[in-house]
């Protein structure tokens, strides 16, 4: 079960709090008449000034102060007013070494529609993809240059960063989040509810690959790391597995356990993510990609890119690239 933290910052809006926690409740409702385990476990966080002057309680849900020292898994940012943006971001900065300290221990961060200023304030997205409503996005492209905005995107995914666009965007990315740590059966059963098209346009981020270390294995912890550091030089298996403790089919059968892959499919995702950064945000050749990413043979690298994105690198790059 996630431990997740709903925000409920100064200005929030109250559809997009409603959003979330319907959409979640609904997964868990789900769990519970299958008999399952429910999936999250949602806490409503408030800064202690919040909490005195509007009660201990949102509709039915208690609410805690940041200062309670919980750590969580999942930290969410409902869309925030925009009426004001000045002043609602002064009376929320109290809240950003608390997101810091949240991610730095090994939170994910997700923020809705125009929440993503508020993550944006953090520091976190510097470097990274994100996106927000339409008519957000140039002040936000404005306001923090080092933020690789994106307007137009459904939902946006960097390492443990997720935006997603405009209100009814929201509902994607707790599809996606649904899909991660419940399961993409019980991801569709929730999209059915709620009237949910998981075939709208830009929907490829769901298969976005997310390396994860929340398993107990150090020695495959150990050679993720070392593929992730060294993507560019592997090639086989036995360049991974020569110098380590352990037979090369002990080794596949624990990574494989422990990450859902073996890993040299390992490998290729970690390459062919790097590729599609690149083809997203850089103004390289494909050629030159290929090289970038560790491929020689051009032919393999294609075969690959479309059998784990579903789409040839320049179809890739055509509709998400840098224009």
């Amino acid at each position: 079960m996630k431990r997740i933290a709903l925000l409920l910052p100064y200005d929030y809006q109250l559809f997009s709090v409603a959003t979330i926690l319907d959409v979640l409740a609904t997964a868990n409702d789900i769990c519970e008449r299958q008999k399952k385990q429910t999936p999250f476990a949602i806490t409503l966080v408030q800064l202690p000034e919040q909490i005195l002057q509007h009660g201990s309680s949102f509709h039915g849900h208690a609410v805690k102060s940041i200062h309670a020292r919980t750590l969580y898994d999942i930290v969410l940012i409902p869309a925030i007013t925009m009426h004001d943006k000045a002043a609602t971001k002064q009376k929320n900065m109290a809240y950003v070494p608390w997101l810091q300290k949240q991610f730095k221990t090994g939170a994910e961060i997700a923020s809705f529609c125009t929440g993503a200023n508020l993550f944006a304030a953090t520091g976190l997205l510097n470097g990274k993809l994100a996106t927000t409503h339409m008519d957000a996005c140039p002040d936000l492209i404005v306001e923090y240059p080092s933020v690789y905005v994106k307007p137009g995107r459904t939902i946006t995914i960097d390492e443990r960063c997720y935006t997603s666009g405009g209100s009814t965007s929201s509902f994607h990315l707790l599809i996606f989040l649904i899909q991660k740590y419940g399961g993409n059966e019980l991801a569709v059963r929730v999209s059915k509810i709620f009237c949910i098209d998981l075939n709208r346009s830009q929907q490829s981020y769901f298969s976005t690959f997310r390396p994860d270390y929340s398993h107990s294995d150090e020695l495959v912890k150990k050679i993720q790391r070392n593929m992730e550091e060294n993507y560019l030089r592997i090639t086989t298996v036995e360049e991974i597995t020569k110098d380590l403790p352990a037979s090369r089919r002990n080794i596949v059968r624990r990574f494989k356990q422990a990450t859902g892959v073996p890993p040299i499919e390992y490998l290729q995702h970690i390459r062919i993510e790097k590729a599609k950064r690149q083809l997203e945000l850089s103004n390289l050749n494909i050629s030159e990609i290929i090289n970038e990413t560790g491929y020689t043979d051009p032919k393999s690298f294609r075969k690959i890119f479309v059998k784990l994105v579903g789409m040839t690198a320049s179809e890739y790059r055509n509709k998400l690239g840098i224009k």
